[in-house]
């Protein structure tokens, strides 16, 4: 790390490491830099597109994307010309970015099938604009280079790209170090021209650091992130600020248990649990009209908390402050919502967008079943001013503080 940064990384108490064995020359040249932004690489996240980019990958993206956890089961039968031609039309309103996972049933093939009708029917430019982003979470065995570009060609084949926009990689037990050497393998690929920007989804701030001292060129981190839940302003955004990486942050929460939580203890359990883990900047549906003024301590007397993601948020928000503070905000965000004609959910999401080192959150798409194209749209001409964004802080952090509660970015569903 240059001599300048010193005092920065001594402030986030994270350990200098030394390179992964069998990271070349270039990779280790490439490790942590500190940079400083640019007025217009400023404006680039201040309005419908942001570039996230480490040394020589870069990719411009829709800072509203088009979250695909949904075709996984559990909200109706997805069918699937039906959920085609809405991705069309979420692509023909800008909202060209999609998000997915090898996890997410279909949502690769689905791709697939809709990047060749943009290829067929829509103007060259559209496919230019068009991202698809992919997840790759891996059970926990041994990372050799045969495994990994094995099953990155899956997802090639499965979304017909030659080239995948973005792969991001998840590692659920950090005592295992075989993150590193995956990530190694997915940067050769890289370099083959099979990937074209590596990046994490909820890594922790110490091991994300590790990570770019190793020389790995991630251009973001994507974690869960709300009012409620600022810990990425944190730690993880003071190193994000010190090296450029970008944020981009998790809209909703579906949590499918296939086990137990007492059966957590066992290692192919907790990885069963991982994979059915979503996140949440409008934390699973709680921050909308649908919840102010509720009473859901009455049975009956209120909205219920019939999801398992509505359940999870209601635990966060007791950890947070309880639900009489929850309520404040509530009014507070609804305030704000109707000086500006929009609803909760799109504040909830501006005020995010509106965070350093956030380039990008993700809204839930229901392909075939329900579109809120126009009021995704509204989340980019909606403008909070200071003093809106003031008010919902002031009352963000009466609660308590997150990190010390639960732990950094990731840990929330590491320590169950």
């Amino acid at each position: 790390m240059a001599a300048h940064a010193t005092a920065a990384h001594s402030r986030l108490l994270l350990p200098r490491v030394a390179s992964a064995p069998g990271a070349s020359s270039n990779r280790r040249a490439s490790a942590i830099r500190c940079v400083s932004a640019a007025p217009e690489e400023d404006q680039k996240t201040s309005g419908r597109v942001a570039t996230v980019k480490n040394s020589g990958d870069s990719l411009m993206i829709c800072r509203v994307l088009n979250g695909m956890w949904q075709t996984s089961g559990g909200w109706g039968r997805i069918d699937r010309d039906d959920a085609v031609e809405a991705m069309l039309r979420h692509a023909d309103a800008g909202l060209s970015t999609f998000d997915m996972a090898d996890h997410y049933g279909p949502a690769e093939d689905l791709y697939g099938i809709f990047i060749n009708r943009v290829r067929r029917e829509r103007p060259p430019e559209m496919l230019e604009e068009v991202r698809g982003l992919t997840k790759w979470v891996p059970p926990p065995v041994k990372m050799t280079s045969s495994y990994v570009r094995e099953n990155i060609n899956v997802s090639r084949k499965r979304m017909d790209v030659s080239c995948l926009d973005m792969l991001q990689f998840h590692w659920w037990d950090y005592s295992n170090p075989g993150y590193l050497d995956a990530l190694k393998h997915i940067t050769d690929l890289k370099e083959e021209g099979k990937i074209k920007t590596v990046a994490l989804t909820n890594f922790d701030t110490e091991r994300l650091h590790i990570i770019l001292e190793n020389g790995i060129p991630v251009v973001s981190n994507q974690v869960q992130h709300s009012v409620v839940d600022m810990r990425p302003q944190q730690r993880m955004a003071e190193l994000c600020q010190l090296t450029g990486l970008k944020l981009i942050t998790s809209l909703s929460l579906s949590l499918s248990l296939s086990v137990s939580l007492s059966d957590t203890h066992n290692s192919d359990a907790r990885f069963l649990l991982l994979l059915r883990c979503r996140y949440g900047t409008v934390m699973g549906g709680l921050l909308s009209e649908k919840f102010l003024d509720a009473n859901v301590s009455i049975p009956f007397a209120g909205p219920p908390l019939n999801t398992p993601s509505l359940q999870k948020y209601k635990r966060m928000v007791d950890a947070w402050g309880g639900w009489s503070l929850f309520q404040v905000l509530l009014q507070t965000m609804k305030k704000v919502a109707s000086k500006h004609g929009v609803s909760i959910p799109t504040v909830a999401v501006r005020y995010v967008l509106n965070q350093p080192s956030v380039a990008g959150s993700m809204v839930g798409v229901r392909l075939g079943l329900s579109e809120h194209i126009k009021e995704t749209n509204a989340i980019f001409s909606l403008e909070l001013d200071d003093e809106d964004m003031n008010s919902i802080t002031e009352v963000s952090k009466q609660g308590r503080d997150l990190l010390k509660v639960i732990g950094d970015c990731g840990d929330e569903y590491r320590r169950i």
